[in-house]
């Protein structure tokens, strides 16, 4: 290939929008050489390879705008210090589903458990398969869509919540909110009902969700459209934190 058919490629894929290909032409043309490659064989690499790059690059910018607290994966997670925590349901959650099906997700369980870590996992999950994904604890969101309301930005700043094909909402429960708070979630979890995916953890059973939402009648009426589509996930083992606090201790004594 000349020095000026290499530079018009490059200048068509940078065009096109295929970075990768212009800038890994001359490697691509190599290979093609060396391997004797027919046109439809040099072909398929090139597309199959901008194609990867694409969707690494999509991958890690749905990373970055997801708030995201850490990017764990479900490989990362100790099953077996939670034995009665079926690692088949998690692994089935993995296949993304739920998130086909616009249905929900709920982790319930004391703090430390992982709750947090496999609702991420999850999300992360969905970004590489593609679905835009969002977090927010309960209290941040609540703040942020109270604060857009008193600006008159309320319809706007729910949209934020209303966009993701996924929503992680963390720690429910952590904190009880005034009726006027809960009507707001309410306007989230109804809106996104059959629209979206939701993937949730709670330190509460739902029994006292009417406590955490300072309404009876308003935490059914949210319960009843989360929970109609909803794979509910107990964790109720020890804590991960506290293992490691004492795994630190005991290094403590022995150093001692």
């Amino acid at each position: 290939m000349s020095e000026l058919t290499g530079n018009r490629i490059r200048t068509t894929a940078a065009k096109l929008g295929l970075p990768h290909l212009a800038e890994a032409v001359n490697e691509y043309t190599r290979r093609a050489d060396e391997a004797k490659m027919g046109y439809l064989d040099f072909l398929d690499p090139v597309l199959s390879e901008e194609l990867a790059v694409r969707d690494d690059r999509r991958f890690r910018s749905g990373l970055r705008t997801s708030k995201l607290p850490h990017h764990k994966m479900l490989d990362e997670y100790d099953f077996s210090f939670q034995p009665e925590l079926d690692p088949r349901k998690i692994k089935d959650l993995a296949t993304l589903s739920f998130v086909e099906a616009k249905a929900n997700v709920a982790l319930q369980g004391p703090p430390g458990v992982g709750k947090t870590h496999i609702a991420v996992a999850l999300a992360v999950a969905a970004c590489r398969a593609g679905y835009s994904i969002y977090f927010t604890s309960l209290d941040d969101m609540v703040r942020s869509l109270k604060t857009a309301e008193a600006a008159g930005r309320l319809t706007s700043k729910l949209g934020s919540y209303l966009r993701p094909s996924v929503l992680v909402v963390d720690e429910v429960g952590y904190q009880p909110l005034e009726r006027a708070e809960a009507n707001l979630v309410f306007q989230v979890i109804s809106k996104r009902y059959e629209k979206g995916s939701i993937i949730l953890t709670s330190n509460k059973t739902f029994s006292e969700w009417g406590q955490v939402f300072g309404d009876e009648v308003l935490a059914t009426a949210i319960l009843d459209r989360l929970l109609h589509h909803c794979e509910v996930v107990p964790i109720n083992g020890n804590s991960y934190r506290l293992k490691n606090r004492l795994k630190a201790l005991e290094r403590d004594t022995e150093v001692a």
